[in-house]
């Protein structure tokens, strides 16, 4: 099973919460509050994603964190790259000097056209798309067509 760590998987969660709020700043405790996610790990993906350059912070009374940019214009491989670094399906693929097997792997170079893949199809997805529950469903049939009926049991 291939997974991104749970502080990239967070990391995204709390960009997306910006990009639907982007017309305002928004604290750490109330970005946990409404993501529900610990106060500390969100202060934490703050700084991280505000290091990285998608997120901007305001000091003050009315300051918070807000999106350096539109959720059209960062993609969901941004904010992992900004949690986990570079996007690699296996260790060696980005850490080679890890592996003793590297100069003889036969598999090595392929993984690399894996990780350009996932990283590409990462890039391709938006924020703003991460907001809308219906970006990912399949199109409506065309009008005359007929669409299959579900089958329950």
């Amino acid at each position: 099973m291939i997974i991104l760590s749970k502080l990239a998987d967070y990391g995204v969660i709390v960009a997306t919460h910006l990009a639907t709020h982007s017309d305002r700043q928004a604290t750490a405790a109330a970005v946990a509050a409404a993501t529900r996610l610990p106060q500390a790990t969100v202060a934490k993906l703050l700084k991280a994603l505000a290091h990285a350059g998608l997120v901007v912070a305001t000091r003050g009374a009315s300051g918070g964190y807000r999106l350096a940019r539109q959720g059209t214009e960062i993609s969901v491989a941004e904010v992992v790259a900004a949690i986990d670094g570079d996007i690699g399906m296996t260790q060696c693929s980005v850490h080679a000097d890890d592996c003793e097997r590297t100069t003889y792997c036969p598999t090595r170079p392929h993984w690399a056209a894996i990780n350009r893949a996932v990283g590409t199809a990462l890039a391709a997805v938006t924020l703003d798309e991460m907001i809308s529950p219906f970006t990912f469903l399949p199109a409506a049939a065309p009008r005359g067509e007929v669409v299959p009926e579900t089958v329950s049991t």
